[in-house]
């Protein structure tokens, strides 16, 4: 029967879902970029355009703040798009996206990303890991642990000298913090890109 819904369809996710995806991210740059990513993974209904349109660029907008490369006016056309998504969207889906984007946009963290702080450490573009030699005793489980091959270096052995330190490449780490785990002796610190301030 035509009107018989099929087995092998992806349930389609009400906003709840939206909501629950973004609860355990603290901050409110990721929290915005994941809800519309979230909002984006349905089939629009292209209806109204502010919505339709307005989404995407806003998704584009809090990718390049994300990024490190956010201006104040990708934050100005975010407050827009969800200015006239909340007055022109026809269904609660994007009036909802557009009340959560509005109520992000008040909060301190896009002032401070556009400044190179992500206080949250959940910007990976923001923060760096770094081994600090003075704390290292070269024990090489930071290496071990590296899933990416992202760290250099020569673990100690007792009848050689003239080791080459551990670092980590910073072209290769995708900050996903398993080194920080794996190092019990505190040789990897994070710290913010810009500044070079341990976070």
């Amino acid at each position: 029967m035509s009107g018989t819904p099929n087995k092998d369809e992806t349930p389609k996710k009400d906003m709840k879902d939206v909501f629950a995806a973004v609860e355990n991210i603290r901050c409110a740059i990721q929290r915005s970029q994941k809800f519309v990513e979230e909002f984006l993974s349905e089939p629009m209904c292209g209806k109204c355009h502010p919505c339709a349109l307005g989404s995407y660029e806003a998704l584009v907008r809090l990718k390049r703040i994300s990024s490190g490369r956010g201006k104040q006016d990708d934050v100005a056309a975010i407050q827009r798009i969800a200015d006239e998504m909340l007055e022109a969207s026809r269904c609660i889906k994007g009036k909802d996206t557009a009340k959560f984007l509005l109520e992000e946009l008040k909060k301190e963290s896009f002032r401070e990303h556009l400044e190179g702080h992500c206080a949250e450490r959940e910007c990976p573009s923001y923060v760096m890991y770094k081994v600090i030699p003075e704390k290292c005793v070269l024990c090489g489980l930071c290496q071990e642990a590296c899933k990416y091959n992202a760290i250099t270096g020569e673990k100690k052995v007792s009848f050689l000298s003239g080791y080459l330190p551990f670092e980590i490449r910073q072209k290769r780490c995708v900050k996903c913090g398993d080194c920080v785990t794996a190092c019990h002796y505190g040789a990897i610190e994070i710290i913010e890109e810009k500044s070079g301030v341990p976070v």
